[in-house]
């Protein structure tokens, strides 16, 4: 129940070789005993053989840690089977995962021993890693082979994901640069594919681990208040789910019943999205009962307790969730409510079937196992995984953006909308109008102007709620339009006004390539392909085609083209005009708190002394103290984000590449601006007391303040000149020291959502 409380530092390792031998030994054998209901004649001898090439060919490799690199294999066989509940030959799989990359072991070599669907996936491993496009983020490219390989067969993702969230488990003997990657790449894909997948106790545990990273004094704070109230917590758990197990016991019921804390994640979550303290968030742990009995009874038994919950305690109507009757996208079924306990704190209790239970925490494994006779919900995984292909069909679309299409589109929270019929259609949550249009068929999404929503008439950019009833207005005359991209959240939608839009820009382009070859000829130069391509360099266009689309609505005029000299038939650039340096002016925004000084520098990179300029991120505004990272950024050089910056896990998941380590230097002669919000009881003298203690006793600089009253509360922001992180950390705890100050909480002055990439 306390599992995720425990993520401490991984022990010194200091094994001897025997000893190794030993535990490589004892290990392979744990892995056996948990693989011996699912063994079958010849298994053993497979995994075997599959165990002795991983051994020798790992022999030499050693962890970060120390310990031999067999370990990880091991690990990650053994989550496939016990957290994943996948079987022998994806065991063999992850025995094997990291052998054809890292070792002199080949493909062959193990189709030679194991066959050709083992092999299959092996390399679909080893592909993930392997075939990187060199234009495009490592990150995103890798990301898009990994789906590749998905919908080829699936279990090469969940070995993907075992094999991540064992190297998360055992990031503590990484680099600090590292761990920042590595944590920002499962925060920011591998934990919501993990939940895509159904597996949601992995997907909680590696967003708890990668907060560990990210935020590793908000975690530990949290960690700390969770194990001091473990003892107060258990006792309020149990005097909850005493009155539901008496009446449950009395209706014959046959189940399970358990309490299980939040995780320190989703409660981090919880403070920032209400601006609570630890002690207000009001659903620090969940009930969760497993109702046994047929399947063709498992939905009317789930009301049953429901019924029987709710009798007992009172429910909050907005909070009920009913994926019985329309279960997620990955399969997941459960009744969700929250409702009023003892001592007036809200509790959240989930209710489901063991089948349920199963799907639950396996995920896709499970699904497998129940397909047969699932009849249509059986068959969400592949419709699923139909969408993807589709998807993945569109190769114009760059690494990164198909990256963050495939967030939106298929990672995140779900909506259930009907047809006018009556019929469920599944869309992403903050999808619109034109996305259910194009949901039901590209045709009636390029036709799209206007939707009836629960019969009432609204435009094609309103955004759907589930439950709604939508019936699509269409006309011969519409056509997809460029500013469509912005009102649609879904991967088909965004892909097909593409698809439409390239096709319109193909005919426009048309008119300006018979403009360019008509003044190419009389230049005398050829209409070739090399010229094309030239000229698009030149004006730093991505290809011919936006070259002649940009001749053809005359952002460029052809005439410019007499600067270009002609050598035989080809082009030549015209020579750069010489700029004298003096004359070169300083864009004011880099010399922002005085960054650009050399006594001024607060930063150092790496390990050497070097003093470098930079520039403070808008989107984070960080302070010398705050854990942060360099990011060199086109256009801007090197930008200084917080580690916990709302922008930090996309920049460093996608553009590791250009991620810098960075520290800060002390330099106490720079202040740096910042804000704080303040919430406490409108009283007289309450704005002198705060300012007193600022200006007047700890010589803080105010660059500004409002306050705002209403009903007996105030409300204020400061902004204030700080030197380091310390300063500010002080200011806050004496401030909250202050009679009537109910909170006090850091904001970012002057922030912008988001930095030039």
């Amino acid at each position: 129940m306390q599992a995720v409380e425990v993520f401490d530092v991984a022990p010194r390792y200091n094994l001897s070789e025997e000893q190794e031998k030993k535990e490589i030994v004892r290990q392979y054998r744990a892995l056996l005993k948990i693989l011996k209901p699912k063994l079958k004649t010849g298994d053993k001898e497979l995994l075997r053989r599959a165990f002795e090439m991983a051994v020798e060919a790992h022999r030499t490799m050693r962890r970060k840690s120390g310990e031999p690199y067999i370990f990880h294999p091991l690990a990650v066989s053994r989550i496939c089977v016990e957290e994943i509940g996948l079987g022998v030959r994806s065991t063999i799989c992850a025995l094997l995962h990291d052998s054809v990359e890292d070792t002199d072991v080949t493909i062959e070599d193990v189709q030679r021993e194991f066959g050709s669907e083992i092999a299959r996936i092996i390399d679909g491993l080893t592909k993930i890693r392997n075939v990187v496009d060199t234009n495009a983020s490592q990150q995103a490219e890798n990301f898009k082979k990994i789906l590749l390989t998905l919908t080829d067969d699936p279990r090469v993702i969940l070995i993907k994901l075992a094999d991540r969230l064992h190297n998360m488990r055992t990031l503590d003997s990484m680099k600090r640069e590292k761990q920042l990657k590595a944590s920002s790449e499962t925060v920011y894909v591998y934990a919501p594919l993990a939940h895509r997948m159904g597996l949601y106790a992995i997907k909680t545990e590696m967003e708890d681990l990668s907060m560990k990273h990210l935020e590793p004094d908000i975690y530990r704070q949290i960690v700390r208040k969770l194990a001091e109230t473990r003892r107060e917590r258990t006792r309020y758990i149990n005097e909850f789910i005493r009155p539901i197990r008496e009446k449950m016991e009395k209706g014959s019921f046959s189940f399970e019943i358990h309490g299980r804390p939040k995780s320190i994640h989703s409660i981090w979550n919880k403070m920032k999205k209400k601006g609570v303290e630890f002690g207000e968030v009001y659903d620090l742990f969940a009930i969760r009962i497993v109702v046994d009995g047929p399947q063709e009874r498992e939905k009317e038994d789930c009301w049953k307790a429901y019924s029987l919950v709710t009798d007992m305690y009172t429910p909050s109507p907005e909070r009920l969730r009913d994926w019985l009757s329309n279960p997620k996208s990955n399969g997941y079924e459960a009744l969700h409510t929250t409702v009023m306990g003892p001592q007036g704190r809200w509790v959240e209790v989930q209710i489901r079937s063991r089948r349920m239970d199963e799907i639950a925490e396996k995920g896709l494994a499970a699904h497998w196992k129940y397909k047969e006779g699932a009849g249509q919900d059986g068959d969400r995984f592949d419709h699923w995984f139909g969408q993807i292909r589709e998807a993945l069909g569109h190769q114009e679309l760059s690494s990164i953006d198909f990256l963050q299409d495939f967030k939106t589109s298929f990672l995140a929270e779900e909506i259930y909308v009907f047809t006018p019929k009556g019929d469920v259609r599944m869309l992403p949550i903050g999808s619109s109008a034109l996305d259910f249009a194009f949901a039901i068929h590209s045709a009636v999404g390029s036709c799209c102007i206007g939707a009836k929503v629960n019969h009432k008439l609204v435009p094609i950019g309103h955004k759907l709620s589930s439950g709604d009833q939508v019936e699509i207005i269409t006309s011969g005359k519409q056509r997809p339009h460029e500013d469509w991209l912005v009102l649609v959240t879904t991967a088909r939608a965004k892909s097909r006004i593409k698809d439409a839009l390239r096709e319109e820009k193909r005919k426009v382009a048309e008119d300006g390539r018979q403009l360019l070859e008509r003044k190419l000829l009389s230049m005398g130069a050829a209409c070739s392909l090399a010229n094309f391509e030239l000229l698009a360099e030149h004006y730093r266009l991505s290809s011919s085609l936006e070259l002649f689309y940009r001749i053809a609505v005359k952002a460029i005029d052809i005439k410019d083209l007499k600067g270009f000299a002609v050598n035989g038939d080809k082009l030549e650039l015209p020579r750069p005009v010489r700029t004298d340096p003096a004359e070169v002016k300083t864009d004011p925004e880099l010399l922002r708190g005085q960054s650009m000084r050399k006594d001024a520098e607060l930063v150092i990179f790496g390990e050497r002394t070097d003093k470098i300029l930079y520039q403070l991120a808008n989107c984070c505004k960080p302070i010398p103290g705050d854990d942060v990272f360099g990011f060199v950024s086109t256009g801007k050089g090197l930008m200084i984000h917080r580690t916990n910056c709302p922008n930090a896990a996309r920049l460093m998941a996608n553009f590791a590449h250009r991620v810098v380590k960075t520290k800060w230097a002390k330099n106490k002669e720079i202040s740096f601006l910042t804000g704080l919000r303040l919430t406490g009881i409108d009283d007289v003298g309450v704005i002198h007391k705060i300012t007193h203690l600022i200006s007047g006793e700890l010589r803080i600089n105010i660059n500004a303040i409002t306050v705002e009253a209403k009903d007996g509360i105030f409300e204020g922001n400061i902004r204030i000149y700080v030197h380091d992180k310390e300063e500010l950390d002080k200011l806050v705890e004496w401030l909250k020291q202050l009679t009537g100050i109910y909170s006090v909480e850091r904001y970012d002055a002057d922030a912008t959502p988001q930095d030039h990439i």
